[in-house]
């Protein structure tokens, strides 16, 4: 993958050296459980917030170091930020649709977010209260040992997934979501909407990466290591079987990986609805 190749100038906010904080965690709590702390450990949506749990936090108050603009870790992260920028706002703009861009915010060891405190046990999160992605780039070497290998395309999923979180909420589509889980008349109707909500972001990251192919040229063998990561993460892979799948709350492998796959092969965010296809269809 040419990363290389992508524009710069993302809005990068980098609080590594900061000083992390000691002892924090996101609040997690109702459809979850033991296995929803599990699962908030790879990416998605603060789960707080999803489930009602989360709460406004106070602003960081550590004065973060400069950022070290020069190392290829930022400017990675910089360029994927900036091209999905870049893609979205054409989106947005073509449907007459004003569009905010989000911040991503990079930090070791832990952090405060709108919706609570962050560690790196925590993984890569979109807060929707402040409309930041956090990031600790030490899951980069999580992924690279544990979630189906590395590389700079599965790198490159894992934030546009994050940022696919944000589309949905510029969208009203998390909102909506909330509404209807509050509502649900059952623990598996709850999680079935977090499903559609992760599948839906897991599509908006092909879309990116559809819509890049031309500056990042990316190879089947990138592709094999974004289906790889896709397929780690999903609930039935990381609880081995263990909970009954009306208690998942971000969708199979295979599922994940599907939707990626047809954000990757369309190009169009059109075809990322999963709320109006039937649950044993996504």
């Amino acid at each position: 993958m040419d990363w290389q190749n992508l524009p710069s100038g993302g809005n990068i906010e980098d609080r590594r050296g900061a000083g992390g904080l000691p002892g924090g965690g996101l609040a997690v709590g109702g459809i979850g459980g033991l296995i929803l702390t599990l699962i908030a450990m790879f990416f998605g949506i603060d789960p707080g917030v999803i489930t009602g749990g989360g709460s406004q936090a106070p602003q960081q108050t550590q004065a973060p170091s400069p950022a070290n603009t020069n190392t290829e870790e930022y400017q990675f992260v910089d360029r994927i930020m900036a091209s999905n920028d870049q893609v979205w706002s054409g989106v947005f703009q073509q449907a007459g649709r004003e569009f905010q861009e989000p911040t991503l915010v990079l930090y070791s060891g832990g952090t405060r977010s709108g919706c609570g405190t962050a560690n790196s046990a925590v993984g890569p999160f979109y807060c929707p209260l402040d409309s930041k992605i956090y990031l600790d780039t030490s899951f980069f070497n999580t992924m690279s040992s544990r979630l189906g290998g590395g590389g700079t395309f599965a790198y490159s999923y894992v934030i546009a997934h994050e940022y696919g979180h944000h589309i949905q909420n510029e969208l009203g589509i998390a909102d909506q979501v909330e509404r209807k889980q509050q509502s649900a008349r059952s623990e598996a109707e709850a999680n079935s909407y977090s499903v559609r909500l992760e599948l839906q972001a897991d599509c908006f990251a092909g879309v990116w990466g559809n819509q890049t192919q031309a500056q990042t040229k990316i190879t089947q063998q990138d592709v094999q290591q974004a289906v790889s990561t896709a397929e780690a993460i999903g609930d039935d892979t990381l609880t081995r079987g263990a909970v009954r799948p009306d208690s998942f709350t971000h969708g199979t492998s295979q599922q994940r990986v599907n939707w990626f796959m047809t954000g990757l092969k369309s190009g169009n965010p059109n075809s990322c609805d999963t709320f109006n296809v039937a649950y044993n269809q996504l």
